[in-house]
């Protein structure tokens, strides 16, 4: 996702993501980030042709969550899937940051939510 502020990490899945898709895009971006900035904030979105992740995807998102646990600011997840939005708010107790969950069709609410001061 283009036009956010330097510490705002914009991702948007369409299809079925896998561990290399997070090894050679999402995690190097965070790694990326997190040299320019303390704490990072990121708004994922899963699009509508999203289909799903492979368990490499999965413990790639664990990891690197955990990794950086207490660089998380602020996470905005945008998505129409109710089992992963069900997992997350599950999962968001245990992140030190705050988390909220978006619909696709309110995009525009999470962006604005995930750059406000």
């Amino acid at each position: 996702m283009n036009d956010l502020p330097n510490n705002v990490l914009g991702v948007s899945a369409e299809g079925k993501i896998t561990g290399t898709d997070y090894e050679t895009v999402l995690i190097p971006a965070v790694e990326k980030k997190l040299k320019a900035n303390k704490k990072i904030r990121m708004i994922y979105q899963l699009g509508s042709n999203f289909t799903g992740f492979d368990l490499n995807a999965m413990l790639d998102d664990a990891k690197i969550g955990m990794k950086h646990l207490s660089s998380w600011e602020r996470i905005a997840l945008v998505s129409d899937h109710e089992l992963i939005n069900t997992f997350a708010k599950f999962f968001g107790y245990m992140l030190s940051c705050e988390l909220r969950i978006y619909k696709n069709s309110e995009l525009d609410e999470a962006k604005k939510w995930i750059i406000e001061k």
